[in-house]
């Protein structure tokens, strides 16, 4: 009996253990961030860029990233994944460019050149503070919003606050605790993650249409999280699947470029994709997929 006492004891100590560090790294864990020294100097082949800090109330700088198009219709909010900086997310801001749309990015606290102390309130804060710059600049009819997999879920809390044109999700999860639930099943996820994200709780308040696009071989967020999602909002919400895309590939495929042009065209042109980003490879492979 006291062997059997003593044993519950060890196991029970390391779940506690297991739990603290969980809580403590989870920022090491979830994000990747790629630092950039203050006199970095972005260049993009054939882009027109402006770079900007806006400094927020806590003192924290966002850095950001304006690419311009030529004849502007709007401006794409593209809010990018957890990992690298605006430093290499910024090639995809060409799918965008070139049907007529600015693209505003920016790099989330503590990566590129911004500065700040990472919490899931504080980024929420610090993006609707740039959206908030956009609208002083163009009409919210004129505002889309992207989110790439991580940016997902603060796309659709943004959206859910505000009027934009319309919602991009790309590649989404369902929340951040779900996607954490299929790697860690047993511990309590609902007291530990301090990025919960619940994007389908904020899709039920967002008015404007919704379209997903996400890849069936998705190994990180699997394709049925997009399916479940769509259901939340079913009249204002369409699902484009690309069928064959994991989480990182989805430009390489023409499909995806044909889709954006569907979403965010009004009157479609024929899919050219020389000026595209459907030669931009990610480094890691599939299995080491990052959000």
């Amino acid at each position: 009996m006291q062997y059997w006492i003593s044993f519950l004891l060890i196991i029970l100590s390391m779940y506690i253990v297991i739990s603290v560090l969980l809580y403590f790294l989870q920022d090491l864990l979830l994000f990747k961030p790629e630092k950039l020294a203050k006199d970095f100097q972005f260049h993009y082949e054939n882009q027109e860029i402006d770079e900007y800090n806006i400094t927020t109330r806590d003192g924290a700088i966002i850095n950001g990233l304006h690419f311009k198009a030529k004849n502007s219709k709007g401006v794409v909010f593209y809010l990018k994944g957890n990992s690298k900086s605006i430093k290499g997310w910024g090639k995809f801001a060409v799918d965008f460019t070139r049907l007529n749309y600015d693209v505003i990015m920016v790099d989330y606290r503590g990566f590129g050149k911004s500065t700040g102390r990472r919490t899931q309130k504080s980024i929420k804060r610090d993006l609707q503070v740039v959206y908030n710059k956009i609208k002083e600049n163009i009409k919210e009819k004129h505002i889309i919003l992207y989110g790439r997999s991580l940016g997902s879920g603060f796309a659709a809390k943004l959206a859910s606050m505000n009027n934009p044109k319309m919602l991009i999700l790309d590649a989404p999860y369902y929340s951040l605790s779900k996607v954490a639930k299929r790697y860690i099943p047993f511990m309590p996820l609902s007291l530990l993650i301090k990025f919960p994200m619940p994007t389908y709780k904020w899709l039920k308040y967002v008015n404007c249409p919704i379209h997903i696009i996400h890849g069936t071989d998705d190994k990180l967020i699997p394709y049925k999280t997009s399916i479940k999602l769509s259901k939340i909002k079913p009249k204002s919400t369409t699902l484009y699947t690309v069928i064959g895309g994991g989480h990182k590939n989805l430009n390489t495929f023409e499909s995806y470029h044909k889709m954006l042009i569907e979403i965010i065209t009004t009157f479609p042109k024929p899919n050219n994709l020389e000026n595209t980003s459907i030669k931009v490879m990610r480094n890691a492979k599939q299995r080491n997929e990052k959000i």
